[in-house]
């Protein structure tokens, strides 16, 4: 960080109210994006790759190790495999996990997507799914992609989306068209590091977020950031240019918490994810940190699933 950056920071911080609170900043806290695989089991995993610092048994015990200090209990898990199975995995680990609440799964739009979906939503913990923002950019997918999301709806299950900021717009469009389908954009929609935004990222954040049924997920801060592995800056004051932003877009209502754990190890501790954003939103005031931690994600993903937690 240079030293006009750094001068910024410090200033910024200083507005920030010092976080000594020893209880957690909401009465509840649900992480609504981490991802837990086992490369050991038969045929493996697709991701992450062999020989990446990922490349490990990743499981909720390990996870509430590294989140329960923070009060964080329950979780919603984001498939990132392709495999139509590793869905059945994750609903059979949910079956013997009581901190998972919900599961985004992954189904690509087009063939067996509406039988594989209708099997899938029997679950109640099963919540939506995730697509890559690229399915909304290509043309040759517009059908199926549309007919994929009005089916969505119609079981009252959510869609996840994930890529570069791009596809906002696009995401904006099918918002519109399908007005009664929840949409979570994720990873902040892709915004890079918060000293250096992505071009075009705050037009297209403005865009999507004029759609009452968008959601933001305040995850992957720290993965976006210009630092050597683990090292990324700790100070919420850093990451302001990006949640001023989203504040002001998405408003008290339609921003949700996710770590994106384990990835986001690559770059900070869980500890420091947290406290980045716990930092940001005690600054809010109470009311916006219940929202922020555990009620928008209800709203986001639907109280079904968010039911079997451990306050039911």
């Amino acid at each position: 960080m240079n030293r006009r950056h750094f001068l910024q920071t410090a200033a910024a911080t200083a507005l920030l109210p010092e976080i000594t609170h020893a209880e957690p900043p909401a009465m509840r806290i649900i992480d609504t994006h981490t991802h837990f695989y086992d490369p050991t089991r038969p045929g493996g995993v697709p991701w992450p790759k062999e020989g990446t610092p990922l490349y490990r048994t990743v499981l909720p015990a390990d996870w509430l190790a590294v989140a329960s200090p923070h009060g964080v209990k329950e979780t919603v898990i984001v498939e990132a495999s392709p495999l139509v199975e590793d869905n059945q995995w994750i609903l059979d680990l949910a079956a013997k996990e009581k901190c998972i609440i919900g599961f985004v799964g992954h189904l690509d739009p087009g063939a067996d997507f509406a039988a594989n979906l209708k099997r899938f939503a029997a679950n109640p913990i099963f919540r939506g799914i995730r697509w890559s923002g690229a399915f909304l950019q290509d043309a040759t997918k517009n059908d199926v992609v549309l007919t994929g999301a009005k089916l969505l709806a119609e079981y009252g299950l959510e869609l996840d989306l994930n890529g570069n900021a791009t596809y906002l717009p696009h995401a904006a469009k099918l918002a519109a068209d399908v007005p009664d389908l929840r949409i979570v954009i994720n990873h902040l929609g892709a915004s890079g590091d918060p000293q250096t935004l992505k071009p075009g990222w705050k037009d297209n954040i403005r865009a999507v977020a004029k759609q009452p049924n968008v959601f933001m997920k305040v995850s992957a801060l720290v993965e976006q950031v210009k630092a050597e592995p683990g090292q990324a800056p700790r100070e919420t004051a850093y990451y302001l240019p990006i949640l001023d932003h989203l504040w002001e877009t998405f408003g008290p209502d339609r921003l949700i918490y996710g770590s994106n754990w384990p990835v986001s190890d690559k770059g900070a501790p869980y500890e420091v994810v947290f406290k980045i954003v716990d930092g940001y939103f005690r600054s809010k005031g109470t009311d916006a940190c219940e929202k922020f931690f555990w009620k928008n994600s209800l709203a986001a993903y639907g109280r079904t699933g968010a039911a079997r937690g451990s306050r039911e």
